[in-house]
């Protein structure tokens, strides 16, 4: 059991938080990338699979490549940020498995059965990305995630020859919050929960 954090640190995941589209021109060092996968990847995931993979996008060569796959919506904005994350999850993450889950043959729960891969690999990445976009902003990062892009052009330009697919971009950088618009709503705890 832990004491709960402190409403600063809840202000800064949550409350004060916001997506950017727009950003500073300051650049985001690696060893900081580096930092923030070391938090995300201690975050929980089915029977341990950690099936989510990452690209920092963040080199000139690397924003070319990726410029083609964006919707128009989301060009600008993805070209103007310090690092464009590639979210993606690999469909061979049974293969880590009796590393990542020793005590258990959790590799042949998916033997031959593609589909249940691909419904893990989906869920479990997306949830590391919800872990990302947490420590992001832990570590004074501003997020900007998004769909709008063409998954077989990216997965072609990037993981052609893997078993890598992706499945979303989160742009991270250091926000420019004069370019925010106000917050939109959001759906109360009445119209969104139930307790059963």
């Amino acid at each position: 059991m832990h004491a709960p954090i402190d409403s600063n640190a809840l202000a800064t995941l949550f409350s004060e938080a916001r997506t950017h589209s727009a950003w500073l021109d300051k650049a985001v060092p690696d060893a900081l990338l580096e930092q923030l996968y070391e938090h995300v990847r201690l975050g929980p995931t089915a029977v341990n699979s950690c099936p989510a993979r990452f690209v920092f996008v963040r080199s000139a060569e690397g924003k070319q490549k990726l410029a083609p796959c964006l919707s128009k919506g989301n060009l600008d904005k993805t070209l103007a940020a310090p690092v464009t994350v590639v979210v993606a999850y690999d469909e061979d993450f049974p293969e880590t498995l009796p590393e990542l889950f020793p005590h258990a043959d959790a590799r042949s729960w998916y033997a031959g059965q593609p589909a249940l891969i691909t419904e893990n690999a989906l869920r479990n990445s997306s949830l590391q990305a919800g872990y990302l976009i947490l420590a992001a902003r832990a570590l004074g990062l501003d997020c900007g995630p998004m769909s709008g892009f063409d998954g077989k052009a990216l997965d072609a330009a990037f993981f052609a020859g893997t078993s890598w697919k992706s499945n979303l971009l989160i742009n991270l950088g250091y926000g420019d919050a004069s370019k925010l618009r106000d917050r939109l709503p959001r759906l109360p705890f009445d119209r969104a929960c139930v307790l059963a």
